[in-house]
């Protein structure tokens, strides 16, 4: 059985991709989209449940528009869902840079005292079409925004610190952003500014991610752990740093305790232990 969060399909429509894999009463190419809002809710139906969200700059691929949603996949994980049509734009310059700050603004003109355009998540991509080397301001496809709240996209070389930025960001269910994120969002946002592909769910994360390393091996700086529903950044040997309920924050925490309350709390033991490739730092 296909996965529903991966394959673009529904009771009207597929992608034509799926065309000899899946049933359908018509198969569609798609057209590319943009999200041009700062945060957009990726959700299981129209109007239904958030799975998961996609921040501003974020490339999709548009299948249907029905009853003011567009039913689209995410072009850097696959993830399939429904997204308000209103959040949606046209694509236009290809993005450049993302920004590496836990958020910033986009201003009508380089001056930090003008009214914003609109606030921006750690993560979001936009597209740099100005600015002089060592200005204050560089000049997006939005709008004027600070040259030190960017970085090149997949600049990043240690996604423990990228994860880091987002200390104390509450946690919500379905986040992927720094105003409310949840554990796997977590890993995904941090891998995404290495320039690492990613899963969006801690299941799917669990499955494709890093080698598993053995019960009793040495953990370090950028391991994974996964529980059932639930994954963290191992920071050193003794600290966990993670998206939790728990604290309904990112928080670090320490390892041993965390494991024993998970376990404890009902969630079970540590299913998988997971060492990634990470970007060599030059």
């Amino acid at each position: 059985m296909m996965d529903r969060r991966l394959t673009p399909a529904n009771e009207r429509i597929a992608a034509a991709y799926l065309q000899g894999r899946v049933t359908a009463p018509r198969f569609v190419e798609g057209e590319p989209a943009r999200v041009a809002v700062p945060v957009a809710d990726l959700l299981d139906a129209p109007g239904g449940a958030r799975d998961r969200q996609l921040l501003y700059g974020a490339e999709v691929t548009v299948f249907e528009r029905l009853h003011a949603f567009a039913f689209v996949q995410s072009v850097a994980d696959g993830y399939v869902g429904y997204v308000a049509e209103a959040r949606l734009g046209p694509t236009g310059p290809a993005a450049t840079h993302v920004v590496a700050a836990r958020a910033t603004h986009a201003y009508p003109e380089p001056d930090f005292k003008a009214r914003e355009i609109m606030g921006l998540s750690l993560g979001s991509r936009v597209a740099v079409t100005g600015g002089a080397e060592g200005a204050r301001f560089v000049e997006t496809a939005l709008g004027f925004v600070p040259a030190v709240h960017l970085a090149p996209i997949g600049a990043a070389r240690d996604p423990v610190a990228v994860a880091a930025r987002l200390i104390g960001t509450p946690y919500l269910w379905g986040g992927n952003s720094a105003f409310g994120i949840d554990c796997s969002g977590l890993v995904q946002i941090a891998l995404a500014a290495c320039g690492m592909s990613c899963p969006g769910d801690s299941d799917l994360q669990e499955a494709a991610l890093g080698e598993t390393l053995a019960e009793g091996a040495e953990l370090r700086r950028g391991d994974l752990l996964f529980w059932k529903g639930h994954v963290g950044w191992v920071a050193d040997r003794e600290t966990l740093l993670h998206a939790n309920a728990h604290h309904m924050s990112v928080a670090y925490e320490p390892l041993g305790a965390a494991i024993a309350r998970i376990e404890a709390q009902g969630d079970g033991p540590v299913t998988r232990r997971a060492r990634l490739s990470l970007p060599e730092t030059p």
